[in-house]
């Protein structure tokens, strides 16, 4: 008999606690339960300073509305109150202070707890992507940087110098080819470099973005070239295309452009062994079996 009076008492104390707030819910679940905020912590693997704020009702501290349901849900599974009336609480009452700041594209979905990324980590990833987006744009500074001269000299140390293809002897069918029609140089990926003629008087310098060309000046003396991705230029004379005039990313310097000199590169069409010589500033050609 003395039981009842008990009884009533508890459904009045269920009424009561359900017409209070969330927070008040969960903090006077959790006292009932005889758990302390980091034993909640421990059990739902929710970061304390997110409980604490459930509990306090700063709903703005959290990251997301999404987040705030899945992190109340488990707090629920653990003190023993009914999950879908807390959960349901808690999103009235984010609605009415206005939402916690989410965007608008954010998915309502059931949220794991353990999921949500440290500081640490989210820090460590930005930090990761500032590096490797400064160390591309210094690769992309030094690509279309113009060669230095200590880097021309370094270069031309380690390079076979030859003789001009201009005066040396070379076979009789090639040079009995007249040079023909202007020279062009067709950027394949954007690169810098520089015409010139052996007095230094520059007849182009800068940088081609890809697709564009440059035509060398019929009118040009002796002209020669200097730069750092030979490769990625495509060489016509007279819309006959010329072998390319060095390797990826080896600087070339002093290397004729005229007419006759790159034809003097092209493969004889009798289709003989003799590849032709190279021009000055780079290695020269190996030959085919």
């Amino acid at each position: 008999m003395a039981k009842q009076p008990k009884a009533a008492d508890e459904q009045v104390e269920v009424a009561h606690l359900q017409d209070a707030s969330a927070p008040e819910q969960m903090r006077r679940a959790r006292e009932d339960a005889g758990l302390t905020l980091e034993e909640v912590a421990a059990r739902t693997r929710v970061p304390m300073r997110h409980l604490a704020a459930l509990e306090a009702g700063d709903y703005q501290a959290l990251p997301g509305t999404t987040y705030a349901a899945g992190f109340s849900r488990a707090f629920a599974r653990v003190v023993g109150i009914e999950e879908a009336q807390l959960v349901a609480k808690v999103r009235a009452e984010i609605d009415e202070q206005g939402g916690v700041g989410q965007g608008p594209y954010e998915i309502e979905e059931p949220v794991d707890p353990s999921s949500v990324p440290p500081r640490r980590l989210a820090w460590a990833v930005a930090i990761l992507v500032l590096l490797i987006a400064g160390g591309y744009a210094i690769w992309r500074m030094q690509l279309n940087t113009p060669p230095t001269d200590e880097q021309l000299a370094a270069e031309q140390r380690t390079e076979t110098r030859i003789a001009d293809p201009v005066t040396r002897v070379r076979p009789p069918e090639l040079a009995a080819q007249a040079p023909s029609g202007p020279v062009v140089m067709t950027a394949v990926n954007e690169v810098w470099l520089r015409l010139y003629e052996p007095d230094g008087q520059r007849l182009f310098e800068g940088t081609l973005a890809a697709g564009k060309s440059v035509t060398v000046p019929e009118t040009a003396r002796n002209p020669m070239i200097l730069t750092g991705r030979p490769d990625a230029l495509a060489v016509t004379v007279g819309g006959q295309a010329i072998p390319p005039l060095g390797t990826a990313e080896r600087t070339i310097s002093d290397v004729p452009v005229n007419a006759t000199a790159l034809l003097g590169r092209k493969p004889a069409a009798t289709g003989h062994d003799d590849a032709p010589a190279a021009g000055p500033g780079e290695a020269p050609a190996a030959t085919g079996n």
